[in-house]
């Protein structure tokens, strides 16, 4: 059943790159056909979650790579399978929705194709053992979403939230990859189970407080974590499928996903507790207070995203057997209520035409199917019984309860953030599904009982979960206490259930919804507080002002690309001769050995000094020449003398290769010549002087290269290496030949390659020049 689970992630992908073949042929049935394959890894996830054999227990599956340390290798436990569980259960469940939902859009093909692709890139990242195929499908899920948010990019809105989320999650990936490598470095491995199975600590190192800076950028990012949080309201602009399935199991639950996968390996230092619980801590209240001054019902639903996340967050910090309990059920319990609720969100909007809470009354009596569903998920979503939530709730008390040391900010935190949870279920289920007063009658598209059923069947079947699962929690014991036991390296007992007795946490709890229904009576003046107060923080808002940043980088980008980037080659040319020669210089002559060891300097002879004059008057005599068949020659005799000197040392292959390289250049040159245009004066003194300080800068700049070449001592020159192995590895007496074709074979390929690129080159221009002459005689 697990080959068959690994093999089920595969055909999704597959499924995806065949989307264009496969929306033709099914046209608007594709979102049904596209579901099946999620909904059979579905059920066999379903069957290994209830036959795991112990809590202890895992199944790694090898696939393949291209490196020791690039395996692409699926691990599966029960971390990765309740969250493979939640991305295919209800990834079937949004893909049988759209069908319906986005059967007007254009580029159904395209929102299909990113769709399954983002399914396939988050369930990769779940199920991955190898910390850099994490990484991979970790950015794949960024890319593909920028194109599931900006899916209406004729749209300004939707292509401005796009690019923020884009942005912030890619620089979140890179601080991942960072972090993935140290990891690697430090730990000598990439594998999870090795890592795990080893039992590696970094708490103690050295660099454990950068790889945590770097992949707590990382979870921020991606899972909106404050101040990262602004972008995820802004991903409303995406259609409604899009944002259920982003905002319920996916995209923003992939930070949460990391957190508990590197917690038995980065977690449990006194920096992971107060960074993670402060961070969740803040970004929960306020996501629940923005949301509360909300009217549009699918920003009320991201803004309480935020808030649960937060939630997880500070649950992950706290780092108990409790708190890891309570964030794995919370994970289940938000998804399936926040995915039933956007549904039902995209429902109403379809049938109405508005998500206006202040337009939107009475649609328990003319939409009972949908009302039913959204008033079970906004009981999950406020905590109360018998839903899942309620348990999910009472374990997050419970956990904050048990950690008496910041008891005094967790439990205030929490408990002000649930009422205001409870406060907007109540809200949204008064003004939505029963107010009618003093609001004008809503005209239905068309009957409920006319939608299809897919169209339905997602937020009912997520509520009916959400209740079964609150019923009869036992279902989840097993594999929640293999989930514990990959998180927090021991085994523990985990007991659920919808009731523990009068105690404590049921105390706060009753307080929250008590306070929550209060806020509710008093919604009118504290809506108007709040609305205030977000107004008076208009004037930090974080979108504008990471849209204004990005436009001035971009500005002042510009102004020094073209300053820099302005096309005139020579200039590139001088500036980086310039630089290197400042460098080198400086290296030379700040060696502790001295820049040049004289005393190992042999004595030069007079033939070798006669040879080295007459190039050097061929040079002076070709740069102040006016004739270009005498600068020719002159550089001819360049060449020809270093072919001399080559054979005075004793180099006589390279001194035939340098005469017949001088030889076929001249009459390369002599041919070309004829069709060059007159001489002319095209720079000023001014210019030439520099030209030639430059130039006769680089020049000394490089002998002295080589003259502090020759005398550097190697422990092993790689000389020797060539001389011991080119007979008996390259099977030739040559040296010289066996290293330009055996040892840096790939080398002299790509030279060749060069030079026929640029004989070709050359070749073209003489024909067109000469068929212009043909012409224009």
């Amino acid at each position: 059943m697990e080959q068959l689970a690994i093999v089920l992630i595969g055909l999704i992908f597959l499924m995806g790159l065949m989307v264009p073949l496969l929306r033709p042929l099914f046209k608007n049935y594709t979102g049904r056909i596209l579901a099946l394959v999620p909904f059979a890894l579905f059920g066999a996830l379903t069957i290994l979650f209830f036959t795991l054999p112990d809590q202890t227990s895992r199944i790694i599956e090898t696939g393949f790579g291209f490196l020791p340390e690039m395996q692409f290798t699926f691990r599966i436990d029960g971390v990765s399978l309740i969250f493979g569980m939640m991305v295919s259960g209800i990834g079937g469940l949004v893909l049988g929705y759209s069908s319906f939902y986005m059967a007007k859009y254009a580029g159904r093909t395209k929102f299909y194709f990113f769709l399954v692709l983002f399914m396939g890139a988050m369930l990769g990242l779940v199920f991955a053992d190898n910390l850099l195929a994490l990484f991979i499908f970790w950015e794949l899920t960024s890319i593909t979403s920028f194109f599931l948010i900006g899916f209406d990019h004729d749209k300004e809105k939707p292509r401005q939230a796009s690019l923020q989320a884009l942005l912030l999650t890619a620089f979140g990936g890179l601080c991942l990859l960072f972090a993935v490598i140290l990891i690697g470095n430090l730990a000598g491995t990439y594998s999870l189970s090795e890592l795990y199975d080893k039992g590696f600590r970094f708490g103690a190192h050295s660099d454990y407080h950068l790889v945590f800076l770097l992949v707590s950028v990382a979870v921020a990012t991606k899972s909106a974590q404050f101040p990262f949080h602004f972008w995820l309201p802004g991903a409303m602009n995406a259609p409604t499928p899009i944002s259920a399935y982003l905002h319920s199991a996916t995209m923003v639950n992939a930070g949460i996903f990391l957190l508990l996968r590197l917690n038995p390996v980065l977690g449990g230092t006194i920096l992971w507790k107060s960074a993670l619980i402060l961070a969740g801590g803040i970004t929960m209240f306020i996501g629940a207070f923005f949301a509360l001054g909300q009217k549009d019902l699918k920003r009320i639903l991201a803004f309480t995203t935020i808030s649960a996340l937060g939630t997880m967050v500070m649950l992950i910090g706290m780092n108990t057997s409790a708190s890891i309990k309570a964030a794995l059920i919370f994970f289940i319990v938000h998804g399936l209520y926040k995915g039933g609720l956007f549904m039902v969100a995209g429902i109403i909007d379809k049938n109405t035409g508005t998500r206006d809470i202040d337009k939107l009354g009475g649609l328990l009596k003319t939409m009972p199917i949908t009302s039913i569903a959204g008033i079970l998920a906004l009981l999950s979503m406020s905590g109360l019984p018998p839903m899942l939530g309620f348990i999910g709730k009472e374990l997050i008390y419970d956990a904050k309860v048990q950690i008496p040391e910041l008891s005094w900010l967790v439990i205030p935190l929490g408990v002000a953030a649930n009422m205001m949870m409870v406060a907007i279920s109540v809200l949204v289920f008064y003004e939505i599904f029963l107010s009618r007063r003093n609001k004008k009658p809503i005209a239905l598209k068309q009957p409920e009982k006319r939608l299809p059923g897919n169209f339905l069947a997602g937020p009912v079947a997520l509520a009916l979960v959400g209740l079964g699962l609150g019923m009869a929690p036992g279902w989840l014991e097993d594999t929640m206490a293999n989930a514990m036991y990959f998180i927090q390296s021991e085994v523990v007992d985990i007991d659920l259930a919808l009731w523990h007795g009068f105690n404590q946490v049921l105390l706060l709890s009753i307080f929250t919804v008590a306070m929550g229904v209060l806020i509710f009576v008093f919604r009118r003046p504290i809506g108007k507080l709040v609305r205030i107060i977000i107004g008076w923080t208009d004037q930090y808002h974080l979108p504008d002002h990471f849209n204004k940043l990005i436009k001035n980088y971009l500005s002042f980008a510009g102004k020094h690309t073209n300053r820099i980037q302005h096309g005139y080659h020579r200039y590139y040319l001088m500036t980086f001769f310039a630089a290197t020669f400042v460098l080198v210089i400086y290296q030379l002559f700040s060696a502790d050995d001295g820049w040049f060891p004289v005393k190992q300097v042999s004595p030069l002879q007079i033939h070798v000094i006669v040879v080295l004059l007459v190039a050097m008057m061929g040079v002076i005599f070709a740069i102040f020449t006016k004739s270009r068949i005498s600068a020719i020659i002159s550089l001819g005799v360049l060449g020809y003398g270093i072919s001399v000197l080559y054979m005075l040392y004793g180099a006589v292959d390279l001194a035939i290769t340098q005469f017949l390289a001088e030889t076929v250049i001249m009459v390369i040159f002599v041919m070309v010549i004829y069709h060059l245009p007159d001489f002319a004066v095209l720079s000023s003194k001014k210019s030439r002087v520099r030209d030639a300080l430059i130039a006769a800068g680089v020049g000394v700049m490089i002998t002295l290269i080589v003259l502090k070449a020759r005398f550097i001592n190697l422990e092993t020159p790689v000389s020797e290496f060539f001389a011991e192995n080119s007979f008996l590895e390259g099977h030739g007496r040559n040296i010289v030949n066996v290293i330009l074709v055996d040892f840096r074979a790939l080398d002299t390929l790509g030279e060749i390659t060069v030079l026929g690129l640029a004989a070709a080159g050359v070749f073209s221009l003489l024909r067109f020049d000469l068929k212009d002459k043909n012409t224009k005689k």
